[in-house]
């Protein structure tokens, strides 16, 4: 039997050999090598200065196609009521009272129907301009960043502004994606592979050595996964052995970005699929802090583990997101108080993207880690700022919650965020009977305060 091959088969496996091996070498030369030594070409920031040149122009081309034809596209809108002065709820009503035809406030009964008004304008001003709701939704941009068509005002604007977003979505989607998924298998194998490999070795100086200089070069490979620009500032105050890095929480990628700067031990619950295949091979090379389901809410248990982590100077200083849930890189709410009761010296951390080139927040109620994961890696870059503060330790006299909401408002004041006194867990609990009963308490404490005054009187 005679074969018959096509030349033509030849060259195209010929063709696809050649160009995987330059694939592969350029990876190695230009991304995997500088991860491994820390250095880096400065092509990912000329990348962005590019791209900042390019979303300039566009929005240009938008406000100028906007203004012809008479739209208001993309203009930065609010449908928040404005700001009001803090006031204190006797004050509002009494406001109220004297604005409705009873001017002697001294012979107001002990309840008015005007004071109904109050609690009806708060609940439309909560509905209007939540302060918590909002904080678990995209952050909005002032200009398009080339990245979606999905606003509900779009028109054709010109012909050049649409082959500009046609061409991105090529470069995303037929370049960057598929280079940065590339990136992301390769650290997170080699994170395995390595970690598993020093796990057999004895404990000492020389694993704990070669067990931070892996970790460091995978994360570095998985931000180049990202095309992550990070700056770091004030690196003076990195956290140091036996203290315990306290940052805002944004992302799950948080993690990556700040362990792409130093080495920490982890905290968190056993998961199972590749993400416990990880974490097994982990906490082999180091001791991070994992919890089975059933001990993450033993508070006391929890504490105990964290307790003895800090105390052992040799030990990597642990990491911790004491919001517990993500927020949309805006604000700073609740910190949890368990971390802060350890006693242990805390290092702040502040940590701010830059949404212009990508949303790094996770909302968790609406993408899942996958889909999430493949939005950061189709998105121009990841750029964001870390922020190392001063430490800070426990005062004399001061409580967990105090110190924790210190520790709170310098990542906020230093982040340029909102600084917020409400749980992040109200992303998915209801809320809690004793902030209704709070108000209740005021309101029937005006009215029996008013009762005092007229009797004394």
């Amino acid at each position: 039997m005679e074969l018959f091959f096509n030349p033509f088969d030849n060259l195209l496996c010929i063709l696809l050999g050649i160009s995987f091996t330059v694939w592969f070498t350029l990876l190695l030369v230009f991304i995997i090598v500088p991860a491994i030594f820390g250095v880096s070409f400065g092509i990912r920031r000329l990348y962005m200065k590019t791209l900042l040149k390019i979303f300039e122009w566009a929005t240009l081309r938008i406000e100028r196609g906007a203004k012809e034809k008479n739209h208001h596209l993309y203009k930065p809108y609010s449908n928040a009521i404005i700001a009001r002065e803090p006031t204190s709820l006797e004050e509002e009503i009494k406001e109220i009272r004297r604005s409705g035809s009873n001017k002697d406030l001294d012979s107001a009964s002990e309840f008015e129907m005007s004071d109904i008004f109050y609690f009806a304008r708060r609940g439309v001003e909560s509905i209007m301009d939540d302060e918590v709701t909002k904080r678990f939704s995209a952050e909005e941009l002032e200009s398009w960043n080339l990245l979606t068509r999905s606003n509900n005002n779009f028109t054709y604007i010109s012909l050049r502004l649409t082959v500009l977003w046609g061409l991105g979505l090529l470069i995303r989607y037929g370049f960057l994606l598929p280079l940065r998924v590339t990136l992301a298998f390769t650290g997170v194998g080699l994170l395995v592979f390595l970690t598993s490999v020093i796990g057999l070795l004895p404990n000492g100086r020389m694993k704990n050595f070669l067990s931070e200089k892996v970790h460091l070069m995978c994360y570095r490979i998985c931000v180049r996964a990202l095309t992550a620009i990070i700056t770091y500032h004030d690196s003076e105050n990195k956290p140091k052995n036996g203290g315990i890095c306290v940052a805002n929480h944004t992302s799950p990628i948080d993690v990556i970005i700040l362990a792409s700067d130093g080495c920490y031990a982890m905290v968190g619950q056993i998961h199972g699929g590749l993400m416990g295949v990880i974490q097994r091979s982990m906490v082999k090379a180091c001791p991070h802090v994992w919890f089975e389901r059933s001990e993450v809410k033993d508070r006391h248990l929890v504490a105990k583990r964290l307790s003895d982590h800090v105390q052992d100077k040799s030990k990597l200083p642990i990491l911790i997101f004491p919001e517990g849930t993500c927020i949309n890189n805006t604000s700073v709410m609740m910190f949890k108080k368990g971390s802060f009761e350890i006693g242990a010296t805390v290092y702040p951390v502040a940590i701010k993207y830059d949404p212009r080139f990508g949303d790094a927040f996770w909302n968790s109620s609406k993408f899942g880690m996958v889909s999430y994961l493949l939005r950061m890696m189709s998105s121009w870059a990841i750029v964001c700022s870390v922020w190392y503060l001063p430490p800070m330790s426990r005062e004399e006299g001061e409580d967990a919650v105090q110190f924790a909401n210190r520790v709170k408002a310098a990542i906020a004041r230093q982040g340029g965020l909102v600084d917020l006194l409400w749980d992040g867990g109200l992303k998915r609990e209801k809320v809690k009977d004793t902030f209704k009963e709070e108000q209740q308490k005021l309101y029937s404490k005006m009215l029996v305060g008013t009762q005092e005054d007229r009797s004394r009187s």
